[in-house]
């Protein structure tokens, strides 16, 4: 008997599990907004170098009421538009005059000594028409969502750390608080470095968010669930990437879109402390007693209060005889590749979670390249999330998690491929190409959330969901970079996306399986389950073969002494001698 027995002995997926996963999946509708809301926050207007304060431009736009500022303003190489940073030191009038022959590529130009005049049409203000990030600074406005996605990182490692400490629940409502303030606070920057820290901090925090979200929607689920659970959940993600874009094509001010995004985190803020925290994490940090009145309310909430009033102290300690023997005071990071079975499972997820993140990003963080409204690709970019999602929920199921995730990986990596063979002409194409990408590793995010949960064991897992975010969010960070590469070869920004999910894929099939099965609650229980090592135990009476000398029994069962519980260890000597 194990906790997964318990949970279902006080109502299973019952009335608690469904208000408990609605209200830590509602957070999901702004979280979509927080990492991707740099889209519209930072949005390029179309701009122009500002003309001369001393030109009458009333007059002059009277006189030639059409492309007057081609005067002013020479043509992009292309010759379809305006150059957005260079101006003529002297006006090319002969420009404005009818069926001219004159040659004015030799004028003399300009950089934007005055600024830039920005259009109002798409935007009314963003980041960079307030603080000019365009042309020579136009790295700053990707800096923002670089920055940004530093704070998750750093959140990953902070809070994922934090939360195996001091519990799920308090840290998530730490982060809700943390969001709010310091999100909303981002919106009354006076300068671009202020908004960048403020950026930073809120990073944090959503990572925070997150993690023990997810965590703590594993642990009180039971596991047939979990898959259903997940995937669904996830919904309010794609749900949050509509409701992003209808927000900012409402406000259209980077300001107000900012702070309309981030109050909702007071409301999240003050009903989190409703949360039940995590029995399983009590239990394995010594809380028995928290760990029996948790349990008996939510066998109350699910109409069990005949076993709320049966349960004890001694219950639970009986259902989690084992995880309890094995129990010891700290884990560290260490623990994540310290035994072989977990070490695997570590390296595997970093690859997946990286590269899934990488080209995630690199396709969803650059809307504006697509030549249509910046709020339609937002609008059709979330929807393609659904048959995507509802997909890996039916693949999940039928096909397990591996095979979902590896083949999410390999049919992304496709995507991005055939787009490389398409010309740039054919741009309704390519726009259909970036979505089904964008889709298949929407959906490889989905699964690979739902895979790390069941992977790690309870007393390490919100530790190794930290390490694997961080990879995810240097995916993140790097995935911008990559795209200085198409100055030197177009299609490379693809093939290097392209790659890093076919590498993926590869280090996804090297997974454990974990479809209906039990959550491990301890390392030795990762390693019993899933170490390479199990070849010398006997399936049938799980015990060690017969003919092996004392010394190598722990070899034979596949995990170290000093992971095996102290009474399992004397069962597994006492048996070793009987069988001298």
């Amino acid at each position: 008997m194990g906790f997964s027995e318990l949970l279902e002995e006080v109502g299973g997926f019952g009335r608690y599990q469904w208000i408990h996963v609605t209200l830590l999946s509602l957070p999901g509708l702004f979280m979509a907004s927080q990492n991707l809301i740099n889209n519209f926050v930072s949005g390029i207007p179309e701009h122009h170098c500002s003309l001369p304060a001393n030109l009458s431009l009333q007059n002059i736009s009277q006189v030639y009421p059409e492309n007057w500022l081609k005067a002013f303003i020479p043509p992009d190489p292309s010759g379809e538009r305006l150059e957005r940073c260079w101006r003529y030191v002297v006006p090319q009038w002969h420009l404005l005059t009818t069926n001219t022959s004159l040659n004015s590529s030799e004028a003399e130009t300009e950089g934007c000594v005055e600024g830039w005049t920005f259009q109002r049409s798409e935007f009314i203000a963003t980041t960079v028409s307030e603080w000019g990030l365009v042309c020579s600074w136009k790295p700053l406005r990707q800096m923002i969502q670089t920055i940004y996605m530093g704070g998750v990182l750093t959140g990953a490692i902070v809070f994922g750390g934090l939360s195996d400490k001091f519990g799920r629940r308090s840290v998530l409502i730490w982060s809700y608080l943390q969001l709010g303030v310091l999100g909303c606070s981002s919106a009354l920057s006076p300068s671009y470095t202020t908004y960048c820290i403020f950026r930073f901090l809120s990073g944090m925090a959503v990572s925070g968010i997150i993690l023990n979200g997810v965590s703590l929607k594993v642990e009180w689920i039971p596991t047939k669930q979990r898959t259903l659970v997940g995937t669904l959940s996830s919904f309010f993600f794609t749900i949050g990437q509509l409701v992003l874009a209808g927000l900012a094509f409402w406000l259209r001010d980077w300001r107000k879109l900012q702070v309309v995004v981030c109050l909702p985190a007071f409301l999240f803020f003050a009903y989190s402390w409703w949360y039940s925290e995590s029995a399983r994490w009590l239990m394995l940090n010594g809380r028995s007693e928290d760990a029996l009145k948790s349990l008996q309310r939510v066998a109350r909430t699910n109409g069990k209060k005949d076993i709320a009033e049966k349960l004890t102290v001694q219950m639970l300690e009986d259902h989690m005889k084992k995880e309890l023997e094995s129990r010891k005071s700290t884990y560290t990071a260490v623990d994540l590749i310290r035994t072989r079975a977990v070490r695997q499972i570590s390296v595997c997820l970093m690859v997946v979670w990286f590269a899934t993140s990488f080209a995630y990003y690199g396709i969803a963080m650059d809307l504006q390249k697509f030549g249509v409204s910046i709020y339609l690709i937002q609008v059709i970019f979330g929807s393609v999330d659904f048959p995507a999602k509802f997909l890996a929920l039916g693949m999940l199921s039928m096909l397990g998690r591996r095979v979902t995730q590896a083949s999410c990986l390999f049919m992304s990596a496709a995507v991005i491929f055939a787009n490389i063979l398409v010309p740039r002409e054919m741009q309704t194409l390519r726009t259909t190409l970036a979505c089904l990408g964008k889709a298949f590793t929407s959906a490889s995010f989905t699964t690979v959330y739902l895979y790390t949960g069941e992977l790690y064991p309870t007393v390490i897992r919100q530790t190794g969901m930290g390490l694997v975010s961080t990879m995810a969010r240097v995916g993140s960070m790097a995935a911008p970079a990559v795209l200085i590469l198409d100055e030197v070869f177009p299609s490379l920004p693809s093939m290097v996306y392209g790659g890093a999910a076919i590498i993926a894929c590869g280090f996804a099939l090297f997974l454990p399986e974990t479809l209906n099965q039990h959550l491990p609650e301890t390392i030795a229980d990762v390693e019993e389950k899933w170490s390479g090592l199990r070849s010398g135990r006997d399936p049938a009476l799980n015990h060690p073969k017969e003919g092996v000398p004392l010394n190598d029994i722990t070899q034979v069962v596949g995990v170290s002494k000093e992971l095996l519980p102290l009474k399992e260890m004397k069962d597994v000597e006492k048996t070793g001698l009987n069988a001298l």
